[in-house]
């Protein structure tokens, strides 16, 4: 078999596998937040499940317990625009009212054609990480 050949097969294997390579690591960390979240089992979130889990890490997020959240317990979640975005009294703090607004846009925004659910190819979007970031 020529150098030429063997190029040949190695260049179509890799771009068979290349898909695969590039969609494992994000489809499976959709599969996590999937399984962390979906708890009726379904194999896809709905928005009531992700609020039930985004209420809870608001809860778990809150160490001062004055019933907000500020850009130190957000850790990263939000940038200070999308803080200041998400903070209609322009307290520089979230309430969960306020962190379930922002949950709630982020999941309408990883649910594309709009069925009310996510599942993990959609999660493993840029916005469905997006959303995975509030809940983890």
């Amino acid at each position: 078999m020529s150098n030429r050949s063997k190029l040949a097969i190695f260049l179509a294997i890799a771009a068979l596998a290349a898909p695969v390579a590039i969609a494992g690591p994000a489809s499976a960390k959709g599969d996590k937040v999937i399984s962390m979240v979906d708890t009726d089992n379904d194999g896809t979130i709905d928005l009531k499940e992700v609020q039930a889990v985004a209420s809870a890490k608001f809860d778990a997020l809150e160490g001062d317990k004055d019933g907000t959240l500020d850009a130190k317990e957000l850790n990263g979640r939000l940038t200070a625009a999308e803080l200041k975005a998400a903070d209609p009294d322009s307290d520089g703090t979230l309430d969960k009212k306020e962190y379930l607004a922002v949950v709630a846009a982020r999941f309408k925004a990883a649910d594309p054609d709009a069925e009310g659910t996510i599942d993990a190819k959609e999660l493993a979007s840029p916005a469905g990480a997006s959303l995975a970031t509030l809940l983890q």
